[in-house]
């Protein structure tokens, strides 16, 4: 269990990295799967080859171009006696080997029988052929039949070129299957294996090893279930700024070169003339960092050739790609730093100016960022191809899905926050720049406090558990009472609530929608004392006292704990006026009341002197509320019921917590569930707390119900006629309403059997 418990708390402690980490890696990796990803991968790895540093021009390789001059001079297609005389000027220099790029299968031409015994003789020469008759459909369509006489030597090679989807030639063939089921070596490996020939310091061991690099997978780097028939690589084109060294077909005829330009390298004759359109995309083509635009076709079977020649003798890396599931590996790694990171800041609590927050967490990014570009750029130029753009869409796409699940979050702790404020006052709090600062500001504001009367007899007779069912309930439906008046819940104080009407927002109206959210909460408290009866808990009754007056109001603590609130000194003698009520009852102070004069309803006012105050104040008691609120409490008389013979009684006097010694003598007249109109000769004031005694004979029990009742007296009223009739005019008795506070059960049942009838 202790286990599983820390596990459990580890799991909420790394929630956020827990849900982005796995989401985005899964995500990343299904698109990956269905290749979705790829052409953004290989434009991409394009980039970076863009980018790599400049090598040195490949001396090894000559490339003898065909362009628009040499067309113009010598039209097109050139002759066959040309041809002679020009591979007859390179052989003479003692090249390595010659590579024709041009197609030569007719023999009907005047000058072939020159050219064929050239071929026969020349055995460094490779001719080209092309075949569409393959196993992949994306080799070129386009037959091109080799030279006869070169064919019949075995001297030829495949000029096939592999297109991406995207037109651009990123692999090269080493070999590739012919229709009669044999292995055709490709254009650039026949001249690569003529020049290595003549190679005496390098083992021959090692040239073999170097000459079987890693066949090309479906899913290698960034492809998708390519079609790799043959043995495909990828080819690790040479950046220089220069290119390869190309020198005109028309010097070479004319002897404008130097006499030992060729000698011991590769000859590379093709067309670079743009009218021919033997052109094609490359990654050095186009893109950041690039000034061409196409590459000649002879110039890319040079970059293959050069691929193979330094791969085996210089040690220049050929390009090679992780397992599937290091890629898989590599892609989580990079969703995990970027959820992490996110997720740390959550808990960031930085005292210095928000901007130096801001660089700071863009720093962390962009070195991250860096971290993933350069990793990749770098592991490029030893010949590693790992995917960037999976990787970085986890590494983002996690901090994403964690900053979206904070804000889920905080969206869902503003909505707790919207069960104690408005939606208006949350997002002055969180919306505004001064929102959340420290600090406060003077304003009037108009503070309602309520609490329960007796409610700590109560707590003390139940449970913890039901005690806190009880608040619950009251709690809840007097949360709705105060937001539907747009009332701002400042503090829940045990089985009291501080509400703030006009802080943090002021509004004309403040008091008066304070008094009607005060009389909606005392209506709301029949709904909550219904719901307690069908849950066999006690009834409970709640006083209300309203004040109106400027208060210093705002973000009060430090910078670790603040809260909203008010101080001042009329925050205190709104709690002393709510002190003087009974259940049910409502009492404002005479500024609030000035507030609403207009359309208030009152029972009278009365003057106390609170604790804390140098002079009497007047309060008043609200037993309703007109205009747009038209609100309306029970009246205190309504309820009374006459009984039919009056009950002699005896009560003291409360002052503070002590019990006077004098008894005085009184009679019930009227009476109902919550108080009574007791006839007394003494001038009891109003809010006087009283122990009442009753001693009664009930009949129908025939039994004696004694007990003790403490009760307020709300206000003196003018007995009715019904009342005076069965007074005697001898007595001077004068009536007083009296709000019971605590009542025993005995007498509980007699009072409800007696106002039932």
């Amino acid at each position: 269990m202790a286990i599983r418990s820390r596990l459990k708390n580890s799991l909420w402690k790394w929630r956020g990295i827990a849900i982005a980490a796995p989401t985005i890696s899964l995500l990343v990796i299904g698109l990956r799967l269905i290749g979705a990803l790829e052409s953004l991968e290989l434009a991409m790895l394009d980039q970076f080859f863009r980018w790599r540093s400049p090598e040195p021009t490949d001396r090894r390789i000559v490339i003898i171009g065909i362009d628009e001059a040499d067309i113009r001079q010598y039209q097109w297609p050139i002759d066959d006696a040309l041809l002679t005389k020009l591979l007859d000027k390179v052989r003479q220099q003692k090249p390595r080997a010659i590579g024709l790029d041009l197609v030569r299968d007719k023999t009907d031409n005047a000058g072939y029988p020159q050219l064929e015994k050239l071929f026969k003789t020349t055995p460094n020469l490779i001719g080209a052929y092309k075949t569409s008759d393959l196993v992949t459909s994306n080799f070129s369509v386009s037959d091109i039949k080799p030279p006869p006489a070169l064919a019949q030597l075995d001297q030829i090679g495949a000029i096939n070129l592999v297109h991406d989807g995207d037109g651009r030639l990123r692999r090269g063939l080493l070999s590739l299957s012919l229709p009669d089921g044999k292995a055709g070596l490709s254009f650039g490996l026949q001249l690569a294996l003529l020049y290595l020939d003549e190679e005496k310091t390098i083992p021959l061991e090692q040239i073999e090893q170097a000459l079987k690099p890693p066949k090309l997978r479906a899913n290698d780097g960034g492809y998708n279930r390519i079609d790799v028939g043959g043995h495909q690589f990828i080819i690790n084109y040479r950046r220089s700024l220069q290119g390869f060294q190309t020198v005109r077909m028309a010097d070479v005829l004319e002897g404008k070169i130097a006499p030992d330009l060729f000698r011991d390298r590769i000859v590379m004759i093709g067309v670079t003339a743009v009218s021919i359109r033997d052109w094609f995309f490359t990654p050095l083509d186009g893109g950041l960092g690039s000034t061409r635009i196409l590459t000649a076709g002879i110039e890319v079977h040079a970059q293959i050739v050069s691929h193979i020649l330094s791969s085996t003798l210089d040690g220049r890396a050929a390009i090679q790609s992780w397992e599937e599931y290091w890629e898989w590996l590599w892609i989580f790694g990079w969703s995990l730093s970027g959820s992490a990171l996110i997720w740390q800041w959550r808990n960031v609590k930085v005292k210095e100016q928000k901007i130096q927050l801001l660089i700071m967490r863009s720093l962390s990014i962009l070195v991250l960022a860096g971290s993933l570009f350069a990793s990749c750029f770098i592991a490029l130029t030893y010949g590693w191809w790992i995917p960037f753009v999976p990787a970085a869409i986890a590494f983002i796409g996690g901090g994403v899905i964690v900053t979206s699940y904070l804000a889920i979050t905080a969206a869902q702790i503003r909505t707790y926050f919207s069960r104690y404020l408005t939606d208006a006052v949350v997002k002055s709090l969180l919306e505004t720049p001064e929102g959340l600062k420290l600090g406060g500001d003077r304003r009037k504001v108009t503070i309602l406090m309520c609490d329960l009367r007796g409610f700590s007899t109560i707590s003390e007779k139940m449970p913890p558990e039901k005690v806190v069912e009880i608040l619950n309930i009251f709690l809840g439906t007097m949360t709705e009472a105060i937001a539907t008046y747009q009332g701002t819940i400042d503090e829940f104080i045990g089985d009291a609530i501080l509400v703030l009407f006009g802080a943090p927002i002021y509004r004309e109206d403040d008091a008066a929608r304070a008094v009607a959210s005060a009389i909606a909460m005392q209506l709301a408290m029949r709904s909550v004392n219904e719901k307690l009866a069908q849950q066999q808990l006690p009834e409970i009754a709640m006083g209300i006292g309203i004040n109106t007056g400027e208060v210093v109001a705002g973000n009060i603590g430090s910078q670790s704990r603040a809260k909203y609130a008010v101080v001042g000194n009329h925050v205190n003698l709104t709690a002393r006026i709510e002190s003087y009520t009974v259940g049910g009852q409502i009492l404002i102070s005479e500024a609030t009341y000035k507030e609403i004069e207009d359309i208030a309803k009152t029972n009278g006012s009365m003057e106390v002197e609170p604790k804390g105050v140098s002079h009497p104040i007047s309060i008043y008691d609200i037993c309703g509320l007109g205009g747009i609120y038209n609100l309306e409490l029970p009246s205190l008389s309504d309820s009374l019921q006459l009984l039919p013979t009056p009950i002699p009684i005896t009560y003291r006097i409360l002052e503070e917590k002590h019990l006077g010694t004098e008894m005085f003598e009184g009679e019930l007249r009227q009476l109902s569930p919550d108080g009574a109109e007791i006839f007394s000769d003494q001038d009891v004031p109003v809010l006087t707390n009283l122990k009442l005694h009753l001693q009664i004979y009930d009949q129908d029990q025939q039994l004696e119900i004694e007990g003790e009742i403490y009760a307020k007296v709300l206000k003196h009223q003018k007995p009715s006629q019904t009342v005076l009739e069965h007074v005697s005019p001898s007595r001077q008795t004068k009536p007083i309403y009296v709000h019971f506070t605590t009542v025993p059960n005995n007498l509980k049942d007699w009072i409800s059997q007696q106002t039932t009838v």
